[in-house]
């Protein structure tokens, strides 16, 4: 099949989870012998290519705004893919529901898949027009393109019981390869197996800021790595620097990638994870997938994802993470037991190579209803 992916910045992955999924899916369908397409934005990966790993890499000029990046690049996009005879496309972003009539519009033989992700209206990080665009784009996501995807069961449920759309569920993958070296590590001057880790992009409902205010609570000498960045969250980020530099404990050297991340994800004592809004979170399957002790906020769709895997707090009360961290830190057998249970159950629900049947069949079954 001709496939395209739009609505994500693009791959080599430099973002979040869209990204990750973006390559990861692309690369083993092209492996599979689709011809893929990803559609990508200007700065906004890890190196601008044509062909990444079998899979050619189209990037269109967007609006650098934090309310019209995603939609100006989505819109541009779906107009180049009109012109072209994919099979199918898929959408990333419940943003882009209006995009995929646009295609639909100018080129009847696409099959047209959105994933809506999480709940984006109920980021902290949109002003209220914000928040009204992805209320409307909900809605339409129901209705514009030919099949709705959803990331997580908890998802599945509100879009069924909401809009009583039977979405399709497929999860993330969480099977990365094991790193050989440690030389990221070093540099940020962590031992492995003796350093707590937090990864996800730096916006409000990601809490970064109440881990670091958490952890601060935790005596003892063991360093959290404190690892994202956000492309318009600069006064959020500067705060948190402010507070990171009150202890010295902390790293902070921004957003790190593929060989750096995995490094970091695969040797952490403890992983953090705070996120409060959105679906299947990549980095909360990843750090399951190396068998890494996991503290995680409690919301029904982390819950879905690790189950009784992990130890639970609140975000909003850092001394709930204090304590946790603080009991998982002394206790080398809890470590051990949560840490194999974790990665027991990534192997059993969150292989990459399974998302990607998944998703191979959801388009064979699109493209063969075509009239």
């Amino acid at each position: 099949m001709r496939i395209a992916i739009l609505g994500t910045r693009g791959i080599p992955a430099a973002y979040g989870g869209f990204e990750t999924l973006a390559e990861e899916l692309s690369v083993r369908l092209a492996a599979r012998g689709h011809d893929v397409t990803v559609y990508s934005r200007p700065g906004a990966v890890r190196e601008r290519v044509a062909w990444y790993r079998g899979v050619r890499v189209v990037e269109l000029p967007t609006f650098r705004h934090k309310y019209l990046d995603t939609v100006v690049h989505g819109f541009l996009s779906a107009l180049h893919a009109a012109a072209r005879p994919y099979d199918a496309i898929l959408f990333c972003n419940g943003i882009n529901a209006l995009a995929c009539r646009l295609t639909r519009v100018l080129y009847s033989g696409s099959r047209v898949v959105i994933n809506v992700d999480g709940l984006e209206k109920n980021r902290r990080k949109w002003n209220a027009l914000g928040r009204i665009a992805y209320s409307v784009s909900e809605r339409l996501s129901c209705v514009l393109p030919d099949v709705v995807l959803t990331d997580a069961r908890a998802i599945h449920r509100y879009y069924r019981d909401r809009y009583g759309i039977d979405s399709v569920f497929i999860p993330y993958g969480s099977d990365l390869p094991r790193p050989d070296h440690t030389g990221v590590l070093s540099s940020l001057g962590l031992v492995p197996g003796r350093y707590v880790l937090y990864v996800s992009r730096f916006e409000p409902e990601n809490n970064p800021d109440g881990v670091l205010i958490g952890y601060r609570q935790v005596p003892g000498e063991t360093p959290l790595a404190l690892i994202g960045s956000a492309p318009y969250s600069h006064g959020f980020i500067s705060k948190l620097r402010e507070l990171a530099a009150e202890d010295p404990r902390v790293r902070m050297p921004g957003a790190l990638y593929g060989e750096a991340y995995q490094q970091l994800l695969a040797n952490a004592m403890v992983y953090v994870h705070a996120t409060e809004v959105g679906g299947t979170h990549p980095a909360l399957v990843e750090a399951m997938g190396y068998g890494r002790p996991i503290l995680l906020h409690e919301t029904p769709e982390n819950r879905e994802v690790a189950g009784d895997t992990v130890l639970y707090y609140d975000a909003h009360r850092p001394e709930t993470l204090a304590r946790a961290l603080s009991r998982l830190l002394g206790s080398e057998d809890e470590r051990r037991r949560l840490g194999e249970a974790a990665f027991l159950k990534a192997r059993r629900d969150y292989l990459w190579d399974d998302v990607t049947t998944s998703y191979e069949e959801l388009f064979s079954r699109a493209v063969s209803d075509v009239p």
